[in-house]
């Protein structure tokens, strides 16, 4: 078979053994912890102890640790998800990493935060691709991937990516739907990065149904940080249901205002609600108007403003994912 093209003979596989499907994605039962309805931001710890020891381990990787999945979630909006995703793929690619960037919201705003200022013109996405897949028709390794001028590839979306969510609710392994299509190009790569909607939604559980780790952009805010409960049950849920090697890779700190002691104040908070079980990277996204002027040029901030502190932030992150990665390889 040759290596840009891919045939898809799924219909023995839906018809394998009894019990070879992925269970779907059902809410959580008797067993998981349990959800707080307390309002603080600080959750209790032992409600979500078990989840977090279950969400956070030891990650290979990718095949044997050639590519890495890493899926940027988050199911509150305006937490600057998309610019991290943005950055740290780009950041990568200057690391000399092989780089694929996946744009899973309908809104398509990684396409555009790339310079494809209009998505819904783009005829091959995220969602032709999907659908191919569900209807087990042939496609290219390489359909629809638009190449950026610094160096990361692109599969965008668009407006049709909500609508193929709807119709995948009678689909067969609808939870692994992404996950089949990361399997055909993932050996092309060293990182493929997951930028997700504002949801938890069937689109978001397939990004972490292929993902191996999970980065979690929190804006330096109250309400953003409080949601975190929400989202941490899901990966738990996703983990046990979906995929066994999911991991919480940490939570990244955004939009962070320094010149105020409120943003001390949910540092503190989420270190001691999470930092006990989930990583809190040692580097915060600082607020600044140039990370929000890069996306509207379809640039990152190192070409956008490369000596802005957003930039060395951002420098800085990518070489803590590195180090983790690289550090988490010298123990296995």
């Amino acid at each position: 078979m040759e290596r840009g093209q891919m045939n898809h003979n799924r219909k023995n596989d839906h018809k394998n053994e009894k019990g070879t499907a992925p269970k779907p994605f059902v809410a959580a039962k008797e067993g998981q912890p349990p959800v707080t309805k307390n309002t603080d931001i600080i959750a209790d710890k032992n409600a979500y102890g078990n989840a977090c020891r279950a969400a956070v381990t030891t990650d290979k990787g990718g095949d044997g640790g050639v590519c890495k999945v890493i899926c940027l979630c988050n199911q509150k909006g305006g937490v600057a998800k998309t610019t991290s995703a943005v950055n740290l793929g780009i950041g990568l690619a200057r690391e000399g990493k092989k780089v694929l960037l996946i744009d899973v919201d309908p809104q398509g705003s990684l396409t555009a935060s790339l310079g494809f200022v209009e998505p819904d013109d783009i005829k091959v996405t995220l969602a032709t691709i999907m659908t191919a897949i569900i209807n087990e028709e042939d496609i290219e390794s390489t359909a629809g991937i638009l190449h950026h001028e610094e160096g990361v590839d692109l599969l965008p979306a668009n407006i049709e990516l909500s609508a193929l969510e709807i119709t995948m609710g009678s689909v067969m392994s609808r939870e692994v739907i992404l996950k089949e299509y990361i399997e055909m190009v993932k050996d092309q790569y060293q990182y493929i990065l997951l930028d997700c909607s504002p949801s938890l939604g069937m689109l978001t559980i397939n990004a972490m149904a292929a993902a191996d780790s999970i980065i979690i952009p929190v804006q330096s805010a109250y309400l953003p940080v409080n949601g975190l409960q929400q989202l941490i049950k899901t990966v738990f849920m996703v983990k046990r249901r979906l995929n066994r090697k999911l991991s919480i890779e940490g939570i990244l700190l955004t939009i962070v205002d320094f010149r105020i002691n409120f943003a001390k104040d949910i540092y503190a908070s989420v270190q001691d609600s999470y930092g006990f079980q989930i990583k809190i990277f040692d580097t915060k996204i600082p607020l600044s108007v140039r990370a929000a002027e890069a996306s509207a040029e379809g640039v990152s901030i190192f070409r956008h403003c490369p000596r802005n502190k957003v930039a060395a932030a951002y420098e800085n992150h990518t070489k803590e994912v590195l180090g983790s990665e690289n550090q988490k390889r010298t123990e296995n």
